[in-house]
């Protein structure tokens, strides 16, 4: 009990000295103000009564309906084609608003930007003039902010675009402008039924230039009366997705050029067979193979007949009408001419079997055929 009540007059004592205090710990924005610099721009058009969507690629202006859309284009998009160009001014022209950032200075001797989709309009973008230096004495200016007057306003509203870069209008087709001290950083003018606006940049609508100045008012006066979708990810097809989308017959066969490539540099299985040196290639091995050949593809058969008519064409060269007489005067003559028992004459002559001969039968019916040849 002592002990409790120790205890007890100790907390009393620290509870009535310790006095509490609020500690607020920055642990910086959220990943999904990370992931979105524009978060902070979409929740203010949300409060201002506008629907805003968030689009990574150019897929979604395929199901976005012209008329009352706000299409903001405030990323990277060098990716584009020209047929997505011509899309997106078509889909401008049908009643649509464009918001694009130039990205490209106008290059005089070349005639264009390299930028597609500022190419198409009549607005082109250079750097601004230098400014002079102020005197050493001169206190610091004030930094050089973007007007815009608005009808029935006495006061203009200011912006912090960037100052070193300006729009031009050459053809005047620019409904308004919005200028700084020496530029034009923001313009407008009508495509067909839609119209379409030129930024320098868009850093003053990121966290956390959006709340500066009058930077938020400008996105919402700007897209008032429409829906704004705000494309800006860089969420285009790398190289390998582009190739396989339209040149699928070239990957293919890259790819087989790659395997034979692997294939003929491969180790083989086996030890090279030398080439035969050409003192080996005599005439007799050439008619030994023209043989073999013969042998392989016609068989018994075309060899011995070969042999037989070679023998007939001899014996009409020594007995004159021999191919006028019938057989049995025909070997009664080469008995005459060859000096060769008839069984041998009839051997040699007679009708070839049509079932294939072994090789002694095939060895000793050509020796009789050379025989009778070598004696005509």
């Amino acid at each position: 009990m002592l002990l409790a009540c120790l205890l007890a007059a100790g907390g009393f004592v620290v509870w009535s000295k310790a006095i509490p205090y609020d500690e607020v710990v920055e642990r910086g924005p959220s990943p999904e103000a990370q992931a979105n610099p524009y978060l902070a721009a979409e929740h203010f058009l949300r409060r201002q009564g506008l629907a805003v969507e968030h689009a990574s690629n150019l897929e979604r202006l395929a199901t976005l309906p012209p008329k009352g859309n706000s299409l903001l284009l405030l990323g990277e998009r060098s990716y584009m084609s020209s047929r997505q160009v011509e899309q997106l001014l078509n889909w401008v022209k049908s009643g649509g608003h464009l918001l694009l950032v130039a990205e490209a200075l106008w290059d005089e001797e070349a005639g264009k930007s390299g930028d597609l989709l500022l190419d198409r309009l009549p607005i082109h973008q250079t750097l601004s003039d230098e400014p002079e230096e102020p005197a050493p004495t001169q206190k610091k200016k004030k930094p050089d902010l973007t007007k815009l007057y608005v009808d029935n306003e006495t006061a203009p509203a200011y912006f912090s675009f960037d100052t070193d870069f300006n729009l031009t209008d050459p053809t005047h087709l620019a409904q308004f402008s919005a200028n700084s001290a020496t530029s034009s950083h923001l313009m407008q003018l009508d495509l067909g039924k839609g119209r379409v606006t030129v930024i320098t940049d868009s850093d003053l609508w990121k966290t956390p230039a959006i709340g500066k100045h009058d930077n938020a008012w400008l996105l919402w006066y700007l897209n008032q009366g429409t829906a704004v979708t705000l494309l800006f990810n860089s969420d285009f097809d790398n190289l390998l997705t582009l190739l396989l989308r339209y040149f699928p017959q070239a990957l293919v066969a890259l790819f087989a050029l790659v395997i034979l490539v692997i294939w003929h540099a491969s180790l083989r299985s086996g030890p090279l067979q030398p080439p035969a040196p050409k003192a080996r290639r005599q005439l007799q091995e050439h008619l030994k193979a023209s043989a073999d050949f013969l042998l392989r593809r016609s068989g018994h058969a075309t060899l011995l007949q070969a042999l037989q008519r070679d023998i007939l064409r001899a014996a009409r060269k020594r007995h004159p009408g021999f191919e006028h007489l019938g057989s049995d005067e025909q070997w009664r003559a080469l008995e005459h001419l060859t000096r060769q028992p008839s069984h041998v004459i009839s051997q040699a002559l007679g009708p070839i079997p049509t079932k294939r001969l072994s090789s002694a039968d095939f060895s000793r019916q050509v020796a009789c055929l050379q025989t009778l040849r070598n004696a005509l």
